[in-house]
């Protein structure tokens, strides 16, 4: 016989076991998801209520006014798709023997697999080495130089190699003054990108910087430049996430450009390149990561602002940058997505998650967009229910929700925007990625597609360095 009569209504803060007794004895308990701010720990606790968006604090007012103007940068980009070039001629600082890998830093004897396969492509691509051997002779001399595609304004997917002969897609946003380059999808199965350096993968790379890049880039000089921000809002009202679904930004972009592809190259060419666009739904994801990349950079370097500006990982490390601690990575170990696997592969094979893609969830698409692509589950793993509710859970980390990318499966609200670094680690909700999941070793390809977090020990370390440049103690 029930003990509370009449039964109580409990609200049940903190640890679940306490809900046990009184539901026992007939009340009805609701369990609140709670949990203490920064996991309970002190210093961070008390650097996250310093750090409050508190006007009579002068800290707290210089932060959300910093915040504020990053909010805005990002909210008035206009990424704009102005001309394809080899990336010598337009990336800055591109040397010529250099090659730009995804990521935070890393150097040779560290990293993994499809990023040293990808390498050694990019060696034979460029004619540094006439055998896959005597690359990685030359690799391992030291004749080469290895940084980050971030650090020159690039992004690129998975591996992300980028070197320069390779054809990059030129993004301006004129609104930020800032300039972004990737290079143009492969496609799938053997890709550079995955770590393959066969000679299909090299007779592809050299057909897309001898035809695709220049056909382009004269469909450009007649067409004008493509404004990539409307494509994406499109896009996200027609089942894409801009991340792991590119099918209709892709279909959008082909049909924007088609009659001047026609008109731009000879006939023979312009079947060829319309050919690849109709056959690679992936196409446009490239054009969404610089896009996306010219974005935060506007958002970048603002003294004081706690928004995320770069998520990016290199297959063993996972590396983050907060506008308001300039070109700092703040880095943690890399994990395996939570997906699923194509017939024959598992876990055991897969690499940890690599790439500079996560560009996208920190401009608030990908993963943070996922309630626009609930087909999405059926390649990364669980329901349709479950991809409104990673948009839902996102906003309680972001500072705004960008109106122009609006949602229809959740009444047209506006993707979160502007990942906070104190909503990060106050609330232990770490950013969503969705992603594609490579094999451990090089030129396999991709075995699946899933869900990553990013490691929240990056924000906590960040959110300290914060601390640091704006004088406040108790931050080691």
């Amino acid at each position: 016989m029930p003990l509370l009569t009449p039964a109580a209504a409990i609200l049940n803060i903190g640890v679940a076991e306490f809900a046990l007794s009184p539901r026992a004895h007939g009340a009805t308990v609701l369990q609140l998801d709670w949990r203490p701010p920064a996991d309970g720990d002190r210093d961070l606790g008390l650097l996250l209520a310093r750090l409050e968006d508190d006007q009579d604090d002068p800290i707290g007012a210089r932060v959300s006014a910093a915040n504020a103007l990053a909010v805005q940068r990002i909210l008035s980009a206009r990424p704009m798709l102005v001309s394809v070039r080899p990336a010598a001629e337009v990336v800055p600082g591109l040397g010529p023997r250099m090659i730009l890998h995804a990521g935070p830093p890393i150097a040779w004897e560290r990293m993994c697999g499809p990023v040293k396969g990808a390498i050694i492509g990019a060696t034979l691509f460029e004619g540094w080495a006439d055998s896959p051997e005597a690359a990685t002779a030359l690799i391992e001399s030291g004749a080469l130089t290895f940084e980050l595609c971030h650090d020159h304004g690039a992004v690129g997917p998975m591996a992300g190699i980028l070197s320069p002969s390779m054809p990059v897609v030129v993004v301006e946003n004129g609104p930020g003054d800032t300039r972004a380059f990737a290079t143009m999808n492969e496609g799938l199965g053997k890709v550079l990108r995955f770590g393959a350096y066969g000679q299909e993968v090299l007779d592809r790379l050299r057909w897309m910087a001898d035809t695709l890049g220049p056909a382009l880039d004269a469909a450009l000089g007649l067409h004008g430049p493509v404004d990539l921000r409307t494509l994406i809002a499109q896009a996200l009202q027609m089942g894409d996430e801009c991340h792991n679904r590119n099918a209709a930004a892709t279909s959008l972009f082909a049909r924007r450009l088609a009659t001047s592809i026609v008109r731009a190259v000879p006939a023979d060419t312009a079947i060829e390149v319309l050919d690849f666009l109709a056959q690679n739904d992936h196409f446009f994801l490239n054009l969404s990561m610089a896009a996306c990349k010219s974005t935060m950079d506007a958002a970048h370097g603002i003294d004081g602002s706690t928004v995320v500006t770069a998520m990016a990982r290199n297959g063993v490390d996972f590396g983050i940058r907060v506008s308001g601690t300039g070109d700092a990575w703040f880095t943690a170990p890399a994990t395996v997505p939570n997906g699923l696997y194509f017939p024959g592969y598992g876990p055991e094979q897969a690499n940890p998650d690599l790439g500079d893609s996560a560009i996208t969830e920190t401009r608030g698409i990908g993963g943070f967009a996922m309630a626009a692509a609930p087909a999405i589950v059926r390649f990364v793993g669980g329901t349709a229910e479950d991809a409104l509710g990673y948009t839902r859970e996102m906003q309680r980390i972001t500072l705004t929700r960008d109106a122009d990318f609006s949602l229809p499966p959740l009444g047209f609200v506006g993707t979160p925007t502007g990942i906070d670094l104190r909503r990060v680690v106050e609330t232990g909700t770490a950013p969503v990625i969705n992603t594609g999941i490579a094999h451990r070793e090089p030129g396999v390809g991709q075995i699946g597609a899933g869900i990553a977090r990013a490691p929240l020990a990056c924000f906590a370390d960040a959110l300290r360095a914060v601390g640091r440049q704006l004088g406040l103690g108790g931050t080691s």
